[in-house]
């Protein structure tokens, strides 16, 4: 293993159930001597990815905290996809949280949100937080539309936790479910993640056509009357292909419309007479 697969190794000890390491318990856990462990952490800390703390230990550095800001501003996938879920979240007329997630190693993971309320409880899809990539409509559907070769590298690897999740015991059967969720276009599952919550999503393709992620609406249970359900979903749908759209704009190198404008996509008739699914669904 080469020294900046060691340093990446080192930055990944660190976790919500251990933040803090004292080079000795890395030298350790990593399988290097106590003075080269040394030499990584003096490194980490130069560039601030590590920083002292009292009691002979380290934790996570600054400069995390300025790298995160920076995906924040120029990540495109949230470039293009906040305004769209700004919208999405006005046009539904619901309390709940509009969240963007993308494919992340092995699990999927929330890297923006948006809501007319913040909730006084955070969603399980909280960004940041690497979550299965079976469990949650944000990942289920990421998981149907993955090349089949991934998906049956996923099944050979986790077939125990695919079953788990309802998505089928054997490959054949998997794959039926998988080609329901891709023809539906949207997936929803009820207190999957979140007790008394129902999730809402659709996959987001980058410019190549291959799934990157999902965009979806987690709402309240007291709100998810089957219309209501049905009127958020095209939503979610469309604006799932408005980042889509987005994308390929970018990727192209042309200008991506101002977030004011109306939507690149264009929305099914239902929605644009609604105006929002809340007053779709009193009409």
């Amino acid at each position: 293993m080469n020294t900046a697969n060691r340093l990446l190794g080192v930055l990944g000890l660190f976790t919500v159930e251990k933040s803090e390491w004292t080079v000795e318990e890395a030298a350790k856990e990593i399988g290097v001597s106590i003075s080269t462990a040394y030499r990584y952490f003096r490194d980490l800390c130069k560039i601030g990815l590590l920083d002292p703390f009292p009691g002979g230990k380290y934790i996570l550095g600054p400069a995390v905290i300025e790298n995160d800001r920076k995906i924040r501003l120029t990540d495109p996938l949230i470039k293009v996809g906040r305004p769209a879920m700004e919208r999405l979240v006005v046009r539904s007329g619901s309390l709940g949280v509009a969240v963007l997630c993308r494919i992340y190693r092995h699990c999927v993971m929330c890297v923006h949100q948006e809501a007319r309320i913040l909730p006084e409880i955070s969603v399980g899809y909280e960004r940041g937080r690497p979550m299965p990539m079976f469990q949650g409509a944000s990942s289920k559907v990421i998981f149907a539309n993955l090349p089949s070769r991934q998906a049956r590298w996923f099944f050979e690897k986790y077939a125990g936790e695919i079953a788990a999740a309802g998505l089928g015991s054997d490959w054949e059967g998997i794959k039926v479910t998988l080609r329901q969720i891709r023809k539906a276009g949207v997936y929803v599952t009820h207190g999957e993640v979140d007790s008394g919550r129902v999730g809402i999503a659709a996959p987001v393709f980058g410019p190549d056509g291959i799934v990157i992620g999902s965009i979806a609406m987690v709402i309240p249970q007291t709100e998810a009357t089957p219309q209501f359900i049905a009127n958020v979903s095209a939503l979610v749908q469309a604006a799932g292909r408005e980042i889509d759209a987005g994308l390929r704009l970018l990727s192209s190198g042309e200008i991506v419309p101002d977030p004011g404008q109306p939507p690149m996509y264009h929305e099914t008739s239902n929605s644009e007479t609604a105006g929002t699914a809340r007053a779709s669904e009193r009409s």
